[in-house]
Order: C-alpha cells, then structure tokens, then sequence
C-alpha cells in the first residue's frame, strides 16, 4: 500500500509517517519509481508506535525497543536499551491501565444503572 492508504487506515497524516522513517521506527519498502510502499504489518506497527507515544515513549526509545517488543531475545535485541528507563515507562503504562480499568468499569456500572431502569434523569 502506499503512503497515503497507511495514513487512511491508520488516522496517522503523511508527514508523520515520514518523519517515523526518518527516525528510524517505520521501514517503507521502495519500489522501482521511488515510491513509499508498506505491507499490511505496516498497520500494526503504526499503531504500536502511535501507543508507545501516547504511553510518554519518545521516539529515541521507541527506536532503541522496537525491535525487542515482537522477539525479546538477546540475539533479537542489539540495541543498547536504558533498562531503568523501561521499566519507568512501563510504570506509567500500567498506572494508565489501571486508569482505564476503572473507568471501564465505572461506564459499565453506569450503563447497567440505565439500562435496568435504575438511572436518574436529568432535566437540566
């Protein structure tokens, strides 16, 4: 696919996906003319980066763990990694999912309350 339906399927603008190959986290085939192409995998790992991102990763430890999140062998994982650094993501990333988790629990509740007639209205 190129540039443009990577963008389309994953809400991730061109520039942006051009700037992660710049950076070294996203790897475009190029064909014959020069053109930018990517496989469906393309997807998924756009929307990993998307998540590291969003999980307080930059793009510099994204780079260094990328390689190491699908296959966490030494023989698989050359890069040097700062360890500590990881594991202090990783401490954010699970305080956001216990976050997540108790939202999600608090909306099921909430819905469960509406739907079994339980709910309040509100005439405001």
């Amino acid at each position: 696919m190129k540039i443009g339906d990577l963008a389309a399927k994953t809400g991730v603008a061109p520039r942006l996906l051009r700037y992660y190959e710049e950076v070294g986290i996203l790897h475009p085939f190029r064909s014959g003319n020069g053109y930018r192409t990517y496989g469906e995998a393309a997807v998924d790992r756009v929307l990993q980066i998307r998540e590291l991102l969003d999980a307080g990763f930059t793009t510099e430890m994204i780079r260094q763990v990328l390689p190491c999140l699908g296959d966490p062998r030494p023989s698989t994982c050359t890069a040097e990694v700062d360890l500590d650094v990881v594991r202090r993501q990783l401490g954010n990333v699970e305080r956001r999912i216990d976050v997540l988790q108790r939202n999600r629990d608090a909306i099921k509740t909430y819905l469960r309350a509406w739907e079994e007639g339980t709910g309040v209205t509100s005439d405001a």
